[in-house]
């Protein structure tokens, strides 16, 4: 199953919790709670390019399956992390105390990152 495609934000859930419990000012929390997000996804065997263009925020991660890369949060830290694949349609890693795991399923993508008990999940449908 190929990821590649864009997807639209369709909703999301716990976004507020989840950003402060990464310490996100308030400020840029309210600012980023109702902007609508696009991912472009480009697969290219294990390698993947994936562009996050929230408002005028621009986020561009390339990663391959199984090999340290470099990785920007939402924050905009940037640490190194090790995405794996489970299955066909699964990528899962783990970084700073959170697991990220990002779903395919048809044209749905179910991206959830959990800190804690908090859990942000959020959904996109391919455009």
């Amino acid at each position: 199953m190929s990821f590649t495609g864009k997807y639209e934000l369709q909703s999301q859930e716990n976004f507020e919790p989840f950003m402060r419990a990464m310490g996100l000012p308030e400020d840029q929390i309210q600012k980023g709670k109702d902007l609508k997000s696009i991912s472009e996804i480009v697969q290219d065997g294990k390698k993947f390019t994936v562009t996050v263009t929230t408002g005028s925020k621009v986020i561009k991660n390339t990663f391959t399956i199984g090999e340290e890369s470099e990785i920007e949060l939402m924050t905009g830290e940037k640490i190194k992390a090790v995405v794996q694949m489970e299955g066909n349609n699964k990528l899962v890693t783990q970084v700073k105390g959170m697991k990220s795991v990002t779903e395919l399923n048809g044209d749905t993508i179910i991206y959830s990152m959990t800190k804690g008990d908090i859990t942000l999940k959020r959904v996109s449908k391919r455009i």
